[in-house]
């Protein structure tokens, strides 16, 4: 049976939200055109539309274990997340991709804690393996806790990663394509925002709700 929850909540969207909507769905039918690419984790409590208060067709949206973003590699393996980054870029032209890390992540846990494999496959092992690079600079790094500052470090690795994209790196050469960082603090839904010079996380608004240069946390460079 199909789950009873997701019908009782699109009943509800039939009733409530798509009446003072149909016009924009109507739009959508047509095609999409986000000017947002954002990379965030499949964490359930994290969900990149009910923070950032967007409608349908304003993200794209790519989620999985850890915010992760693969270096570049050719090969006849399958990517899902270096072709949505593809399809962001190419085809829908994106200006902006945000990689979003959150508190108490699972996925970076599992790396730092060497987890045994929920499988024979051991998928989420080989695929936090590519947390590695992050954590080698976490260690190097002073300010909070040590997962913290490892769900840190995968946000600078996931930009620098980003830059292997050759079709990435172009355009943000050339002006047209900005990649930024943040982690979203679950418990009392803190955002923060890396300074992409500095590399130092900082509240992304002020208790009034205005934008605030971030101040010093943890300087996650991408070096």
């Amino acid at each position: 049976m199909f789950p009873e929850a997701l019908t009782s909540g699109y009943r509800t969207f039939l009733d409530e939200r798509l009446p003072g909507e149909v016009r924009r769905y109507a739009k959508l039918a047509e095609g999409q055109s986000p000017e947002i690419l954002l990379i965030g984790c499949c964490d359930s409590r994290v969900s990149p539309e009910v923070i950032f208060d967007t409608g349908p067709g304003e993200l794209f949206v790519v989620r999985n274990v850890a915010n992760i973003v693969p270096p570049y590699e050719e090969g006849g393996e399958y990517h899902g997340t270096s072709a949505a980054i593809e399809f962001a870029v190419q085809s829908l032209e994106v200006k902006h991709i945000v990689v979003l890390g959150h508190a108490t992540c699972g996925g970076i846990k599992a790396y730092a804690s060497q987890a045994k494999p929920l499988s024979s496959g051991n998928f989420i092992g080989k695929w936090v393996s590519l947390v590695g690079p992050a954590a080698e600079k976490a260690d190097t790094q002073s300010g909070p806790d040590y997962l913290t500052r490892l769900e840190y470090a995968m946000v600078a690795q996931s930009l620098e990663n980003l830059m292997t994209f050759g079709f990435v790196k172009e355009r943000v050469e050339a002006g047209k394509l900005k990649l930024h960082g943040a982690h979203f603090g679950i418990a009392r839904g803190e955002l923060l925002i890396r300074d992409p010079q500095t590399g130092v996380f900082g509240p992304a608004v002020d208790q009034q709700g205005g934008a605030v240069r971030p101040t010093s946390l943890i300087n996650c460079t991408d070096s």
